[in-house]
């Protein structure tokens, strides 16, 4: 077996910097976590277990938490289906309007989340459109369709079309063409797509609070609680 060496250049410290940097925070976070303190201080005052216990306890986190959970499950399952559908249908057909539908379809990726949350914000209320725990889910939709297409849409433009064509030339109709050769070739695309978008609605916060009822969402929940200790 070859044995690993780290090159000592400066492009490796460098790379050993940033991620120092990106990390360092989250292991002090961890390391103070077990700091027995009764506020967040950077004092050291012994080694204690309370706060996870208080974390255990409180019932609104795992309320929290199932709900984020629920929002992130059902918004990235129906996006990555129409997400696909609509990778397929931009890459492989033509009809009219097709640029400016696509351009529409991607701009959740470029817009920053304040605008869209005001937007759908603005949107839901006048069309009467209570808030709840599934206007949350319908936000969310519209952002990870985007980014699961364009992580299918990637796969698609490098994949043999002569593969789906053989398939139909030897009788298999458009459907199992699809089904048995395509979403197989797609599917490494289609998981890659569906869990950034996951990760993406589990961390969000803005379109979570413009367009949220009474769910408590646990991004929502950490901010009010970081925000009422500050």
């Amino acid at each position: 077996m070859p044995k690993l060496s780290f090159p000592n250049t400066w492009q490796g410290w460098l790379t050993i910097a940033l991620f120092g940097f990106m990390y360092g925070p989250i292991v002090v976070l961890g390391i103070y976590s077990f700091n027995d303190s009764r506020r967040y201080t950077s004092v050291w005052q012994g080694f204690s277990l309370r706060w996870y216990e208080s974390l255990f306890q409180d019932a609104r986190i795992f309320r929290a938490l199932q709900d984020t959970l629920f929002v992130a499950i059902v918004a990235v399952a129906i996006s990555s289906v129409l997400g696909t559908l609509m990778a397929i249908g931009l890459c492989k057909y033509y009809f009219p309007g097709k640029g400016v539908y696509r351009g529409v379809s991607y701009l959740p990726l470029i817009i920053p989340d304040i605008s869209f949350a005001v937007a759908t914000l603005v949107f839901l209320a006048s069309m009467a459109i209570p808030l709840s725990i599934w206007t949350i889910i319908a936000a969310h939709m519209v952002f990870c369709l985007a980014y699961i297409a364009v992580i299918v849409s990637s796969r698609l433009g490098s994949l043999d079309p002569n593969l789906e064509e053989a398939a139909l030339d030897l009788g298999a109709t458009p459907t199992q063409a699809l089904i048995k050769v395509l979403l197989p070739q797609l599917m490494p695309a289609i998981v890659a797509g569906c869990l950034l978008a996951f990760v993406l609605s589990v961390d969000d916060l803005l379109i979570s609070s413009f367009t949220a009822g009474g769910g408590a969402i646990l991004c929502r929940w950490k901010f009010s609680a970081a925000s009422a200790t500050a």
